[in-house]
């Protein structure tokens, strides 16, 4: 798993309550150990180990989503392949 600033996440229904009800997490710093992020909607900012946010991503509570680089650099493959 490639954890990097600015990769935003967005948060599952089910877990929404223990992010003070927002809709997505942007990381904001990683130092190997701990992450740093800000929440949707202006709703607060936290930390947590680099374990909990790997546990949450294979519960499926947080899914990535994409960033408009990554779906532009996609697209580019699809057309070069094609």
């Amino acid at each position: 798993m490639q954890i990097e600033e600015g990769t935003k996440y967005q948060i599952s229904q089910g877990v929404q309550e223990n992010f003070n009800s927002a809709e997505s997490l942007t990381v904001i710093a990683y130092n190997g150990i701990t992450v740093q992020f800000t929440l949707g909607e202006g709703k607060g900012h936290g930390s947590m180990p680099i374990d909990h946010l790997s546990y949450l991503l294979k519960k499926s509570n947080l899914t990535q989503i994409p960033n408009k680089r990554a779906l532009l650099q996609m697209e580019n493959n699809d057309e070069q392949i094609g």
